[in-house]
């Protein structure tokens, strides 16, 4: 269960994927989603999958050499399902176990990571997909109850003292090193969670797009486990 009360003029929900890809965003809807029960046992393809480091990608060959019961065999099969959907509509799919992602610490006083709320963006006109099946899901933020962080008077100010080049030039360095794709929870933000085993397409910041980009964010993992994680 989703609740979806604090951007419903944000989120569109779909029934299938034909309608999650054609659907265009609109207005204020910068995510859709398709909105499925998961069936099957993911844990048990977590658990089966030989890990490596903190960011494990399965290749969909390994993924169908996997023994499992049927219950984990009807978890294969809606992931190879997803793997062929989204490829045939031309999307790069990685399936993901992930213990976590690395933290950015090269700034304290603004971290880039994939923790923080932040947007997608792309040179020609994309979308992101994504899909929590096993483990803790992304949050997405309402545009409405976020601030771009550059536009914060303090952090703005610290980051003018890492710029040192003419005043012209400090947009694109704010935008060279990412830090205009970072966001801030207003004061009683209501975060979203993404729910598990739902379909989205998150909009990004690409020079196409007509709508505002989607502010998301990976969440912080439970300690011990893992989360498995589709996203293009």
């Amino acid at each position: 269960m989703i609740d979806l009360s604090p951007a419903e003029n944000q989120i569109h929900c779909v029934t299938n994927f034909k309608d999650l890809v054609s659907t265009p965003f609109n207005g204020e809807i910068n995510a859709i989603c398709w909105k499925r029960k998961l069936t099957g046992d993911f844990s048990e393809i977590v658990k089966k999958v030989a890990l490596s480091g903190n960011i494990t990608e399965i290749e969909q060959e390994e993924l169908r050499e996997l023994q499992l019961s049927e219950q984990g065999q009807l978890a294969r099969d809606m992931l190879l399902n997803d793997f062929n959907v989204l490829k045939a509509h031309g999307a790069s799919p990685s399936l993901n176990v992930i213990k976590y992602y690395d933290q950015d610490d090269t700034y304290p006083f603004f971290p880039t990571d994939v923790y923080s709320f932040h947007v997608d963006r792309s040179p020609i006109p994309t979308d992101t997909f994504l899909c929590t099946y096993y483990g803790e899901s992304s949050e997405i933020l309402p545009n409405s109850q976020s601030t771009q962080k550059v536009l914060i008077p303090e952090i703005r100010d610290e980051l003018k003292k890492l710029y040192h080049g003419p005043d012209e030039g400090f947009e694109s360095f704010l935008s060279e090193h990412f830090f205009d794709l970072h966001y801030q929870a207003k004061p009683n933000a209501r975060p979203i969670s993404l729910g598990l085993g739902h379909l989205w397409r998150l909009a990004v910041d690409h020079p196409e797009s007509q709508v505002l980009p989607c502010v998301h964010r990976a969440p912080k993992e439970k300690s011990g486990q893992s989360r498995l994680l589709m996203i293009c």
